[in-house]
């Protein structure tokens, strides 16, 4: 994983691939595009490029500011306080960043808010029990998220990044599946292990294997009218 090491061709690659898979669910030319987490702006070149007006959004002063000087199209906002009227973007997108969220409910339930009816919702985040789940503390996060931080620190000389309980949460496949199944306000259109192949779609109706083997989750709602 490059995330760290380089992060400009990391996330110019996965904003790349981003682009190419909501636009097989929407066509993003004209659309609003709102990234909640967009960071310090990777994604909207590849947004735009595709012809759709992008807002990015982040909480952190130093995730907006990580190439520069942040993005015009960048504001600083938390994702489980959306600063938007109901229905007003046509696509609410956010890639790896649930699980770095205390409320994950809450922001799904945000997203879903600000999409207009008949609009579309696409998340993607790591399931805790993957085998990156702990991220740079993976494998250890097997062991207990707490372990996991501990033997980091004692390793390293200093804390993860991504510190469990702080900035990374153990969000689970099927709890994200029973959180949509059970909201009445948007339907889901699909879900998929986001780096695999197409044909290992199935892997997501499975329990317990899904938790593993799916690596990264994406689940697609689409808004009701």
């Amino acid at each position: 994983m490059k995330e760290q090491s380089d992060p400009d061709h990391f996330y110019r690659i996965l904003a790349d691939d981003s682009v190419a898979q909501v636009s097989s669910y929407v066509s993003l030319s004209g659309s609003v595009v709102l990234d909640v987490g967009g960071g310090p702006g990777y994604f909207a070149e590849a947004f735009r490029g595709a012809g759709a007006r992008y807002v990015g959004l982040d909480p952190d002063v130093g995730e907006l500011s990580a190439r520069g000087e942040p993005d015009p199209g960048m504001i600083r906002a938390s994702g489980t306080a959306l600063p938007f009227r109901d229905g007003s973007v046509d696509v609410c997108y956010s890639s790896n960043v649930l699980e770095h969220v205390d409320d994950p409910w809450l922001m799904l339930a945000e997203m879903v808010r600000v999409t207009r009816p008949g609009g579309t919702v696409f998340m993607s985040y790591t399931p805790w029990y993957s085998p990156w789940g702990g991220h740079e503390t993976a494998p250890w996060h097997f062991l207990g998220g707490h372990y996991a931080r501990r033997r980091y620190e004692r390793r390293n000389g200093k804390p993860p990044k991504n510190s469990f309980g702080t900035s990374l949460f153990p969000v689970s496949v099927g709890a994200v599946q029973r959180w949509a199944h059970r909201q009445t306000v948007a339907d889901v259109v699909e879900t998929f292990p986001r780096y695999h192949p197409w044909w290992a779609k199935w892997i997501t109706r499975v329990p317990g294997v899904r938790e593993i083997a799916s690596w990264n989750f994406v689940i697609v709602l689409r808004r009701r009218a």
